[in-house]
């Protein structure tokens, strides 16, 4: 007997990188912190997995035909959670890895007016086509000025903050190729965006004068 609700079209299970990256960030704040949670003797266990993790996204998160880092291990497609590994201190922005997938998200998955998609080709079980998404236009400007390209990153800043309306709120996407607010507003995670980026950008101009 068929079940009485069916399975949804979800797509086969993947080893996504940003689910990777949380993982290594957990144990990496909490080495930081293991004297004040009185867990020094997790110390090494800790670091192992750590070290673990930092090797298996290297070794199978990066794709030599897209020369980038990419949404699930193994994968070509890409996606722009990955800006989140020199946010979260992974590894630098200007790393030659990671400057070369900022460059290829930049080129590679932005619309005409250079809003960021979280991602274009991956079958996500979803219908229909998404907008972009002024959080990830956020990561990008600031991926942007931890890799020193700072006036790139404050144009880009400047144009996504634009999308606002009259009292400074920002929606959860922005139309392509209209800059129309779409989906939830005001959204919580679009304004983190903006905050995180602001202060990158302000510390890279203070450093650069």
């Amino acid at each position: 007997m068929p079940p009485l609700i069916p399975e949804p079209p979800f797509p086969l299970p993947q080893h996504f990188l940003y689910s990777k990256l949380m993982c290594w960030v957990a144990l990496d704040r909490g080495l930081a912190l293991a004297k004040e949670l009185s867990a020094t003797d997790r110390v090494p266990a800790w670091t192992a997995a750590r070290q673990e993790i930092r090797e298996a996204i290297e070794e199978n998160g990066w794709s030599e035909k897209v020369g980038a880092y990419t949404q699930a291990f193994g994968s070509d497609v890409l996606d722009a959670s990955v800006l989140m590994m020199p946010i979260m201190g992974f590894v630098r922005a200007d790393a030659p890895r990671m400057r070369s997938t900022i460059d290829t998200i930049r080129d590679r998955l932005t619309d005409p007016e250079g809003f960021v998609y979280r991602y274009q080709v991956a079958d996500d079980g979803l219908p229909g086509r998404e907008g972009c998404f002024p959080l990830c236009t956020f990561w990008l400007a600031k991926a942007l000025a931890l890799a020193g390209d700072v006036a790139a990153a404050r144009d880009l800043f400047d144009h996504a903050v634009a999308c606002a309306n009259d009292v400074g709120l920002l929606a959860e996407k922005i139309g392509t190729g209209s800059g129309e607010m779409l989906g939830n507003f005001p959204q919580a995670l679009s304004h983190i965006g903006l905050v995180n980026a602001a202060w990158a950008i302000s510390e890279a101009e203070s450093a650069a004068d």
